[in-house]
C-alpha cells in the first residue's frame, strides 16, 4: 500500500509539473502537494527595502489583471509572499533566485534584487489565465537562473514613433519575461525622437516630416500628411526610470556617421560640402546624405548630443549604429578626402572606422562603452567596442575572435519585422520567420571554441517600425516571438525542448489574452512546402498544421475539400486550398497556385549560393512553381550580393524552347536591383553551351517586382543555363552611388 501510495504521489507532482507554465523555463522545477491560495488577505512581506519594486511590480499586476492588491509589510506574517534578496548567497549564479510555493506560503529568494525581481515573474506565470479574486498557485520549488548576462529587445521609434504609454507597456512585456536590456532607437532619417537642448532645431524640424509612402517600398503614393514627435528629456528620465525599476537598462542609439539626415535636414552644415538640400525622408532605405568626417563641426556637434544623452541614461552602454552609411559623398567632398590624406587613411572605409574610433575615445571619456552594428568592422574595429552583430553571426563570430564582446542579433531569426505568416497576412519588409525558427536559435556559435564564447554577451530581437504604425501591429509582430526568445536566452540549451514549448505556448496564448495583447495566431497557421518529385517530373506539395490540436483539409481545383492525409503530386498548373479546422471552427485557410512550366520541379544548381541571410529554399526556390505575388524578400526568393549568378536547369530531356523569364526584386533604396543583363545559354551534355540569347532591359517593372523575359530562336536543349548579371554596384546618381547591389531571384520560367 505505501508504495502504490507513493506512485499516486509521484503521479500528482508530475500532473503539477506538467500544469506549471512558465516562459522562460527554470532550470528546475520540483512538485509539491497542495496549493497556496492568493486572496486580498494574503500580505507580501519584505526582507530587503531593495525588494520593494518586485513588490510594487506584483501588486500593479494582480490590480490590472485581477482587480486587487496585497498589503506589503516588513513583519515576518502568515498566509504571506515573501521576498527576500540575500547578498552573500551568489552560489546559484549571478540573478538566480528559489521559488517554495507550500499550502502555507511562497518564499522568493534572489541572489540580487534582480533575481528576486525575476522569480516574482515565475510565480506571476504561475497565476490562473481566468480572472479571479482567488488564485490558487500550485506547491513547487523552483531553482532558476539565466543563461546570457544580456537578453535584450530593441524598439525603432524613428521611422514611427509611439507614445510614452507604450514604450512603459514595451518595457512591461521585457521584464514579464525575465529580459533586462531595452535598445531604444531614437534617430533616423526619418525622424530625430529626443529633444536636445543645445540643438533645438532638431526636434523643432528634424523630428516632422512631410509625407510618408503609401504600401511596401517604392509604394504605391504618398499620403502627404505631416508626421513626427519627439520624446522631451523628462519623458526620457520617466522612461528610464521605469526601466530602472523593473530591472532593465535602456540603451540610446544616436545613428553616425549614417541614418542621419533628419539631423541634416536641421542643421544643414553637418553634411558634406555640394551636398542637399536634404530633407527627413519620406520613404524607407539607405541614404546617401551621411554627416561629414571632415569637418571638426560635425564632431563637436555629436560630442554636444551625446553629452546630454549620456546625462539622461545611466547606461554603460551607448549605442552610435554605424551601419548602413553610403561613402560617395565622402568620396566627392574635398575636406573628407583631406581628413583621408591628413589621417593617412587608406580609404573611405578606414574613414568610416577614424569617425567610430573617434566618437569611441569621447564616449570612453566619459566612462561609458560603445555598442556599434557589424559595419563598425570594416575599416577596423574600435578599440574598445562590442558588435552587434545583425548581418548574420559573421560579424559576431570575426569579433568574437578579436576579443571583443558581442551581443548576437542575426535577421535570420531575430529580426520581428520579419512576417511570421508564410503567406504574409500585412505588409511588412519581407522574410519569413516563425516562432519555432526564433525558437531554435543558439546566440553562441559552434566556429567559437570556449573561450572565444565568452566574449558572447548574449543576444537581442530587433523590432525595426517602417511598416508598424501603431502599437497593435507591433504587439503582433512581437508575440509569440519575443517569449520564444527569452527561453532562447534564459534557459540552458539541454533544457530546451520545442514540444515542450509548444504545450507551454497554449496557456502563454491564454496569458495574451489575459493581458489584452494583440498577438498574431500565425503559429496555428498551415505550413505548405513544394519539393521536388523523386523523378523530378513536376513537383509535391506537402501541407502541415497543428493536427494534434484540430482537422488538416485541402481542395485541389474548387473540388470539395477533403482529408489531407499525403502529400500531394502536380505536374500541371493548378490552385490548391489547405483548410485548417479546430474545434469545428475554421482558423485557417491557405491557396497556393502554381504556374507550372518546363523548368518546374527540374534538377536545378546555381554558381554561387544565395546569401545567408536570404537564403530562401536555395536552388529549388527558382523552379518551384510559386511566384512571388507580393515583391518582398519572402522565402520565395534568394539574395545575391554583389556577385553574377548562374543558374543551370536540367529538364531531364532535350527539349524544345524558345523562352526564358526571370522574375526579379526591384527596391533601389536597399540597394536591390533588378539583373544588368539576362544571358541564356543552351547545351545537350551539360559541358558545352551555345548562346541562346540575352537581355539587358526589364520587360515590366511594377512596384518591387521586375521581370525579364529573353526570346530567341526555337532550340533544343536538355540544359538550360541562365546567367544572371548584377550591378555590382549602386549607379552614380542613385541612392546609395557605388554600394554594392543585391539581386533578389524569385522564379525562372522556361517555354
Amino acid at each position: 500500500m505505501k508504495r502504490l501510495s507513493f506512485l499516486f504521489c509521484l503521479i500528482a507532482q508530475l500532473a503539477v509539473a506538467q500544469q506549471i507554465s512558465i516562459i522562460p523555463k527554470p532550470a528546475s522545477i520540483q512538485a509539491g502537494s497542495g496549493h497556496f491560495t492568493v486572496t486580498n488577505k494574503t500580505a507580501i512581506a519584505l526582507q530587503n527595502e531593495a525588494d520593494r519594486k518586485a513588490a510594487e511590480f506584483l501588486n500593479d499586476y494582480l490590480q490590472e489583471i485581477y482587480g486587487f492588491k496585497l498589503n506589503v509589510t516588513s513583519k515576518k506574517v502568515k498566509n504571506s509572499i515573501t521576498l527576500s534578496t540575500s547578498k552573500t548567497a551568489k552560489e546559484n549564479g549571478q540573478d538566480a533566485y528559489t521559488l517554495q510555493a507550500t499550502p502555507q506560503g511562497i518564499t522568493i529568494a534572489g541572489t540580487t534584487p534582480a533575481g528576486t525581481f525575476y522569480g516574482v515573474q515565475s510565480l506571476i506565470q504561475m497565476l490562473p489565465t481566468e480572472r479571479s479574486t482567488s488564485l490558487d498557485i500550485p506547491a513547487v520549488s523552483i531553482q532558476d537562473a539565466p543563461r546570457f548576462a544580456y537578453r535584450g529587445m530593441h524598439l525603432d521609434v524613428g521611422r514611427h514613433m509611439f507614445p510614452v504609454a507604450f514604450v512603459k507597456k514595451y518595457i512591461d512585456y521585457i521584464a514579464l519575461h525575465k529580459m533586462n536590456y531595452f535598445h531604444w532607437h531614437l534617430t533616423e532619417d526619418q525622424g530625430w525622437r529626443i529633444e536636445i537642448k543645445k540643438y533645438p532645431q532638431l526636434t523643432q524640424v528634424g523630428a516632422f516630416r512631410n509625407g510618408t509612402i503609401i504600401g511596401r517600398y517604392p509604394g504605391s503614393g504618398n499620403d502627404n500628411k505631416r508626421y513626427g514627435g519627439f520624446y522631451t528629456q523628462e519623458e526620457v528620465k520617466e522612461v528610464v526610470k521605469y526601466a530602472a525599476d523593473r530591472h532593465i537598462t535602456v540603451i540610446p542609439e544616436i545613428e553616425m556617421p549614417g541614418h542621419s539626415e533628419a539631423a541634416l535636414t536641421s542643421y544643414p552644415w553637418l553634411g558634406c560640402e555640394g551636398t542637399g538640400p536634404y530633407q527627413v525622408q519620406q520613404t524607407w532605405g539607405i541614404f546617401d546624405n551621411v554627416y561629414c568626417a571632415g569637418k571638426e563641426t560635425t564632431f563637436t556637434f555629436l560630442q554636444d548630443v551625446l553629452d546630454e544623452v549620456i546625462a539622461l541614461f545611466p547606461s554603460k552602454y551607448i549605442h552610435v549604429g554605424g551601419d548602413e552609411s553610403p561613402k560617395g559623398n565622402w568620396k566627392k567632398c574635398p575636406l573628407c578626402q583631406k581628413r583621408i590624406q591628413d589621417e593617412k587613411l587608406a580609404d573611405e572605409h578606414e574613414l568610416q572606422s577614424y569617425f567610430i574610433q573617434r566618437m569611441e575615445k569621447y564616449i570612453n571619456s566619459k566612462g561609458r562603452t560603445i555598442i556599434g552594428w557589424d559595419e563598425i568592422l570594416e575599416g577596423g574595429l574600435a578599440p574598445n567596442a562590442i558588435v552587434m552583430s545583425w548581418r548574420g553571426e559573421a560579424g559576431g563570430i570575426e569579433a568574437a575572435k578579436q576579443n571583443h564582446y558581442v551581443i548576437m542579433t542575426p535577421g535570420s531569426h531575430v529580426y520581428l519585422d520579419h512576417s511570421q505568416s508564410q503567406r504574409e497576412d500585412s505588409v511588412t519588409i519581407g522574410g519569413f520567420t516563425t516562432v519555432e525558427k526564433t525558437y531554435s536559435y543558439n546566440p553562441v556559435p559552434k566556429e567559437l571554441n570556449a573561450d572565444q564564447a565568452k566574449y558572447i554577451l548574449g543576444a537581442q530581437a530587433n523590432v525595426w517600425t517602417e511598416y508598424m504604425k501603431n502599437s497593435d501591429k507591433v504587439e503582433y509582430m512581437l508575440f509569440p516571438r519575443m517569449s520564444a526568445l527569452s527561453e532562447v536566452l534564459w534557459t540552458a540549451p539541454e533544457k530546451k525542448d520545442w514540444n515542450d514549448f509548444e504545450n507551454r505556448l497554449q496557456t502563454q496564448f491564454k496569458r495574451y489574452d489575459l493581458w489584452g495583447t494583440k498577438y498574431s495566431k500565425a503559429y496555428y497557421d498551415i505550413d505548405a512546402s513544394v519539393l521536388p518529385t523523386a523523378d523530378h517530373n513536376g513537383v509535391t506539395l506537402k501541407m502541415n498544421a497543428k493536427q494534434n490540436l484540430g482537422k488538416l483539409m485541402y481542395s485541389l481545383q474548387s473540388q470539395p475539400a477533403k482529408e489531407y492525409t499525403e502529400p500531394i503530386k502536380l505536374n500541371q498548373s493548378a490552385k490548391v486550398t489547405g483548410l485548417y479546422y479546430k474545434d469545428n471552427q475554421l482558423i485557417d485557410s491557405l491557396t497556393l497556385s502554381l504556374k507550372v512550366n518546363k523548368a518546374t520541379g527540374k534538377k536545378v544548381t546555381l554558381s554561387e549560393q544565395p546569401s545567408d541571410y536570404f537564403p530562401g529554399n536555395g536552388a529549388f526556390t527558382l523552379v518551384d512553381g510559386l511566384l512571388n505575388e507580393k515583391g518582398g524578400r519572402t522565402q520565395e526568393s534568394i539574395g545575391h550580393h554583389g556577385m553574377d549568378v548562374d543558374a543551370t536547369i536540367d529538364l531531364g530531356n532535350p527539349q524544345q524552347i524558345n523562352q526564358v523569364v526571370v522574375h526579379a526584386l526591384n527596391a533601389g533604396g536597399t540597394y536591390v536591383y533588378p539583373p544588368k543583363a539576362i544571358e541564356v545559354y543552351g547545351s545537350s551534355d551539360g559541358k558545352s553551351y551555345s548562346l541562346l540569347g540575352k537581355t539587358e532591359q526589364p520587360s515590366q517593372v511594377k512596384g518591387s517586382k521586375a521581370i525579364m523575359q529573353v526570346n530567341f530562336s526555337p532550340a533544343s536543349a536538355k540544359f538550360v543555363k541562365v546567367t544572371v548579371r548584377n550591378m555590382q554596384a549602386v549607379p552614380e546618381g542613385m541612392q546609395g552611388a557605388g554600394e554594392k547591389t543585391w539581386v533578389f531571384l524569385d522564379e525562372i520560367e522556361i517555354h
